[in-house]
């Protein structure tokens, strides 16, 4: 087994074991050497974004000191699930490693498949209604960042 893979293993064991919640864990390398682990702590935190390969892009960044993670991989014992999924494009990470697939993860109740129809419009069921408002208050904050001259884009 992959060494860093092993540790992303051992991360899902013991959220397991302390309650903390699903049997995920995730690890992060920078040049060859671990910078972050974590495993799921959603029933832990009461957070539902405490997932483990949140909690390790969070605990990279802070350790890095900075939110650009594109020389960095990610290992993860599972298929990440699409928020996760969307962190990791956002950290700019290139490479990610995972065990489990999200079919594996479907068997045991973690099911992700409706996340993944609505983002890829193939279901006309939405859980969640979306009404859009106040369209021209909300544009304010944008002509102002568009026009910082100071602005760290990322």
């Amino acid at each position: 087994m992959n060494d860093f893979m092993s540790i992303a293993v051992n991360e899902a064991e013991e959220g397991i074991k302390r309650n903390h919640g699903g049997p995920f864990g995730a690890v992060i390398v920078h040049k060859g050497k671990v910078i972050a682990k974590a495993h799921n702590c959603v029933i832990h935190s009461n957070d539902p974004t405490a997932h483990a390969e949140m909690l390790a892009i969070r605990k990279a960044s802070r350790k890095l000191k900075r939110f650009d993670l594109s020389d960095c991989e990610l290992y993860t014992s599972c298929e990440p699930c699409p928020m996760c999924f969307a962190a990791i494009h956002w950290a700019k990470m290139k490479t990610m490693y995972f065990g489990c697939t999200r079919e594996d993860a479907a068997a045991i109740g973690f099911d992700d498949k409706y996340i993944y129809d609505v983002l890829g419009c193939k279901t006309d069921e939405l859980q969640v209604e979306q009404i859009q408002i106040d369209r021209e208050s909300c544009l304010k904050p944008f002509s102002s960042w568009a026009g910082k001259p100071d602005k760290k884009p990322y």
